[in-house]
């Protein structure tokens, strides 16, 4: 199962990147590029969404449209994609 959700990466004061979910609460990566803190967050991303769909009931959020998010200058907006195979018996 294919899962798309933007987030929003920042330079840090620090210069490093951090990136979070509008819309996966708590959920964030963060690197010392922009390429590394991408690769981070598909990993937090891929751990919160089988999180949840461990649940009894899961509940994804709704995609926020990247057009609809309130950003500053600099913001960088990437929508990272997370693939998750479910089998039989995945939620047993």
């Amino acid at each position: 199962m294919k899962f798309i959700y933007p987030a929003v990466f920042k330079k840090t004061e620090d210069g490093r990147y951090k990136g979070t979910f509008p819309d996966l609460e708590g959920c964030f990566g963060e690197g010392d590029t922009l390429d590394e803190a991408i690769e981070s967050a598909n990993a937090a991303a891929f751990d919160w969404i089988s999180v949840e769909l461990s649940e009894e009931v899961p509940e994804l959020p709704p995609i926020t449209d990247p057009d609809d998010m309130d950003l500053e200058d600099g913001d960088v907006v990437r929508n990272i994609q997370v693939n998750i195979r479910l089998y039989d018996g995945w939620d047993e």
